[in-house]
């Protein structure tokens, strides 16, 4: 599934990167790897831009506007009768406790 094609505010910076693989963990639709110890971007495009990766990325290499995509995911999901990871107290996008 797409979100917002071309326009996804995600960013990283690979040089704070310490590869943790925490927003590999939890960002639901599988947008980051990680590989020779450093973070990379697999699909920008696939980014809800939920803000999960960023809440949970102690060294704050990852920035995005979170919440539009998430919106998003839940009107789509109203329309198609299919259910969302977005809203509730089981959120992907709330933050992982430590």
């Amino acid at each position: 599934m797409k979100y917002l094609s071309k326009d996804v505010s995600l960013r990283l910076d690979v040089d704070r990167c310490t590869g943790c693989k925490m927003c590999t963990v939890v960002c639901p639709h599988g947008v980051f790897a990680v590989e020779n110890q450093k973070a990379r971007i697999l699909d920008r495009d696939a980014c809800m831009e939920c803000g999960a990766c960023a809440l949970n990325c102690p060294v704050a290499a990852i920035a995005v506007n979170s919440g539009v995509g998430c919106a998003e995911a839940i009107i789509n999901g109203l329309l198609t009768g299919q259910e969302t990871c977005c809203g509730g107290d089981t959120c992907c996008c709330a933050p992982k406790a430590s």
